[in-house]
């Protein structure tokens, strides 16, 4: 089987669900094939998530012109560190670019606001902290961009869509400093159980990701298991991510209903009882 082959359609669920996060603009084929692939297995909603400004603005374009898609509009973690300091050593894997400083960062910031006016647009996002990638000088940068994203999504009244890489603790510690969003969102939730019991404390939604599926991640099945059924969403964050037994291979939102069902298996409930209240999260998360 080809690595760059696409998985084949899974059975489809019974119960209509959500894909809370994903890149249609990084996927092969059309919008209109990927949206109809995923409806084909009751995969019914998108949410598309910017990374950049550019991004952002093509996923406000798309909810518009698709009733099924919603976006979410942000500067990526790591895209805040290369818009201030640019990337000379293309330390980010995404092309050189020339440093800008606070100044450009606060103007795609205005962008990003201007952005999240817009009805059709649901979240702020993705947004949040990533040790992974960004080093210890890009760290400043991160988190005021960080920061100003909570203010966008409260200002707005959107939903708030975090990536937290490698910084859980520093993500926590800015959420209880700024003041979460009514609604907030972990995408492909990376933290343990004990991370998944101060979550639910404080009322954030999970949402997890193909890689709960993946052998090495019995953490992520633990913070499954105790993570509040109302507070659980599914996503595939695709292209990337994809679940197993694909592992490697494109992924797309049709892919939801293989991660759901491994969901199920650890929450120990029936996939349509599941279904129906991850489509419910999805709907309350991103209010529409």
């Amino acid at each position: 089987m080809s690595r760059t082959e696409a998985p084949p359609l899974p059975e489809p669920l019974r119960v209509p669900v959500a894909d809370s996060h994903t890149h249609l603009d990084m996927q092969d084929g059309t919008v209109e094939e990927g949206l109809a692939r995923a409806a084909a297995v009751n995969v019914t909603t998108v949410i598309q998530v910017g990374c950049d400004v550019a991004g952002s603005r093509w996923a406000a374009e798309t909810a518009a012109a698709h009733a099924s898609v919603h976006a979410a509009v942000a500067l990526h973690p790591n895209e805040a560190p290369r818009i201030v300091h640019g990337d000379p050593d293309g330390w980010s894997r995404q092309g050189a670019r020339e440093a800008g400083g606070t100044a450009a960062l606060h103007e795609a910031l205005a962008e990003i606001d201007a952005l999240a006016s817009l009805d059709h647009v649901r979240g702020v996002g993705e947004t949040g902290l990533d040790h992974f990638r960004t080093g210890p000088e890009g760290m400043a940068a991160q988190e005021e961009s960080f920061r100003a994203h909570i203010e966008i999504a409260k200002r707005h009244g959107k939903a708030l869509v975090i990536h937290d890489r490698e910084a859980h603790a520093d993500v926590l510690r800015v959420l209880a400093d700024a003041g979460a969003p009514e609604r907030t969102v972990f995408h492909c939730y990376s933290g343990d159980a004990d991370m998944a019991r101060i979550c639910a404390d404080a009322g954030y939604f999970m949402s997890f990701a193909g890689n709960v599926t993946f052998k090495n991640a019995q953490p992520l099945r633990d913070a499954l298991a105790v993570a509040p059924t109302e507070l659980v969403l599914v996503e595939t964050d695709a292209p990337f991510l994809t679940p197993a037994p694909y592992r490697g291979r494109p992924n797309a939102p049709y892919l939801v209903p293989v991660t759901l069902r491994a969901m199920a298996e650890v929450k120990g409930l029936d996939e349509d009882t599941l279904a129906a209240a991850i489509a419910d999260n999805t709907a309350r998360a991103f209010d529409y």
